[in-house]
């Protein structure tokens, strides 16, 4: 398996789970640590500008679709 391919996996693996639990991967969740983890080591390469031209579209994309679930505070 390619780098290419591990990253297209992880990836669909994340969107897939946004999409079928509404939320974003948790921290205090030990099972969605990988997750979260793979989401912000991209989101430092991306703002470092350091990620792969056909790697960016779809990750801003995932982004988009994180911010659709960001919780919200209570107090507002």
């Amino acid at each position: 398996m390619t780098q290419d391919e591990r990253w297209l996996a992880k990836y669909n693996e994340v969107v897939e789970f946004i999409e079928s639990n509404h939320r974003n991967p948790s921290r205090h969740r030990i099972d969605e640590h990988d997750m979260l983890n793979w989401v912000k080591a991209n989101r430092k390469v991306l703002n470092a500008g350091k990620m792969k031209p056909e790697r960016v579209e779809k990750f801003r994309k995932l982004l988009e679709l994180a911010e659709q679930y960001r919780r919200k505070n209570q107090w507002e």
